[in-house]
C-alpha cells in the first residue's frame, strides 16, 4: 500500500523546486501588476462615466495626476537637496510622451466602447517587446513568448465574446476612429513605459516621479489653456462630475507611484501583460456592481490570460546565480570547518598545558 503522506526527503526536494521557480521577485511582480491592473480599471470606469456625462477634457483629467506627482515627491527630492541623476530633458521628452498618450487614450472613450478601449491597449505589449529588445538589450526566451501568447489568446476570446454578444453595435459615435485612438495611444504608452524602465534602473524612483509629476504638469496647463479652456467654462460641476475626476486623479497617481517598482522588479512586458487583466477585472465589476450579463467566454479567456502571466512569470535561478549559490555554500562550510578545528586545537592545547601541572602534583605527593 502507497504511504499516504511524502516522505521529508521528497517534501524538501518539492519546497526547493518551488523556491527555485517562484521567487520573491516574481510573485512580487504578479501582485503589484494586479493591483495596477485594477487601478487602471478604475480609471477606465471613470473616463467612461465623464464621456457619458458629455465631459470631453482628457487633457484636464491627468492634470490633478501630474500635480498630485510633482508635490508628493518633488517635496521629497527638494528635502534630500541631491542633483539630478538624469539630465532635465530625458524627462521633459519622456512627460511630453506620456502626456500625449494620456490624452489620445482618454479622448477615444469619446467615440468608442469602454470594451474596446480596453481590448486594444494589448497593443502595447508586441511594441514593449520590441523597444526592450531593440533598445534594452531585453533578451525572451520561448517561456516569455509562450506566455504572451497565451496571454494574448484570452483576450482574442474576449473580442469574440463580443462579436458574439453583440456589444459592439453600441460601441459609440465613431468606433473606427476611437479605435485608431487607442492603438497610436498604446504605441505612445509602449515608449513611455520603456523610457521609464531606462530612467528607474538608472536614477531613483523618486527623482523620476517628481520629474515626470512636474514636466507633466507644465504641459498638461499648457494644453488645457490652448485645446479645454472653453470645454472646463461649459462644465456643470456637480458631484457627478467632480468625483469622478477626483477618482481619476486618485487612481493614476496610485497608479505611476506603483510602475516603476514593477518596472524595476520585472520590467515593461510584465507590467503591460499584467494590465490585460483590468478587462476581466471590468467585466467582474460589470457583473456584480451593474448586474450585467456577460458572455461565457470571458471567463475562459480571464483564465487563458492568468495562465499566461504565470507562464511568463516563471523563471529559474540562472546557472551562474546557481553557482555563486553553491560557492557560498561551501565558503560557509569550510569557515564552520575551520572554526570547529580551531576550537579542536584549543581544547587540546588546554589539554596539553595541564599535563605537566598534573605530573608536577604527583611528584610531589610521591
Amino acid at each position: 500500500m502507497a504511504p499516504l503522506f511524502l516522505s521529508e526527503t521528497s517534501r524538501n526536494s518539492i519546497r526547493e523546486r518551488w523556491n527555485k521557480i517562484w521567487t520573491k521577485r516574481a510573485l512580487m511582480g504578479l501582485l503589484l501588476g494586479q493591483f495596477v491592473s485594477l487601478l487602471i480599471t478604475s480609471t477606465g470606469f471613470s473616463s467612461s462615466e465623464l464621456a457619458r456625462r458629455g465631459v470631453n477634457a482628457p487633457t484636464s483629467q491627468s492634470f490633478l495626476n501630474y500635480l498630485l506627482l510633482a508635490i508628493v515627491y518633488g517635496s521629497i527630492v527638494i528635502f534630500k537637496r541631491k542633483p539630478l541623476q538624469i539630465s532635465w530633458y530625458y524627462y521633459l521628452m519622456l512627460a511630453i510622451v506620456d502626456v500625449e498618450a494620456n490624452f489620445i487614450v482618454v479622448k477615444s472613450y469619446q467615440y468608442t466602447s469602454l470594451t474596446s478601449v480596453m481590448l486594444l491597449d494589448c497593443w502595447s505589449i508586441p511594441c514593449v517587446i520590441l523597444f526592450t529588445w531593440l533598445f534594452l538589450k531585453t533578451k525572451y526566451g520561448f517561456r516569455k513568448f509562450l506566455g504572451v501568447g497565451i496571454c494574448v489568446s484570452g483576450l482574442v476570446m474576449v473580442v469574440f465574446s463580443d462579436v458574439h454578444a453583440s456589444d459592439r453595435a453600441q460601441g459609440g459615435p465613431n468606433p473606427l476612429k476611437g479605435d485608431l485612438l487607442v492603438i497610436v495611444g498604446s504605441t505612445l504608452y509602449a515608449v513611455s513605459n520603456v523610457g521609464e524602465e531606462f530612467i528607474v534602473k538608472s536614477s531613483s524612483r523618486t527623482e523620476l516621479m517628481a520629474m515626470l509629476g512636474a514636466f507633466g504638469a507644465v504641459i498638461s496647463a499648457i494644453q488645457i489653456s490652448i485645446l479645454e479652456r472653453n470645454e472646463l467654462r461649459s462644465i456643470n460641476w456637480t458631484a457627478g462630475a467632480v468625483l469622478p475626476f477626483l477618482g481619476f486623479a486618485l487612481a493614476m497617481f496610485l497608479f505611476y507611484s506603483t510602475v516603476p517598482i514593477i518596472l524595476k522588479i520585472c520590467g515593461a512586458t510584465l507590467l503591460n501583460l499584467s494590465l490585460l487583466t483590468s478587462d476581466m477585472w471590468a467585466v467582474l465589476i460589470r457583473i456584480f456592481a451593474y448586474h450585467e450579463k456577460v458572455d461565457w467566454m470571458y471567463f475562459i479567456a480571464f483564465a487563458a490570460v492568468t495562465i499566461g502571466l504565470v507562464v511568463y512569470s516563471w523563471r529559474k535561478k540562472d546557472k551562474s546565480a546557481q553557482v555563486a549559490e553553491n560557492i557560498k555554500r561551501d565558503e560557509e562550510a569550510a569557515e564552520e570547518r575551520d572554526t570547529n578545528q580551531a576550537s579542536v586545537e584549543t581544547q587540546c592545547s588546554g589539554v596539553e598545558a595541564v599535563k605537566p601541572q598534573a605530573s608536577s602534583i604527583t611528584s610531589l605527593l610521591k
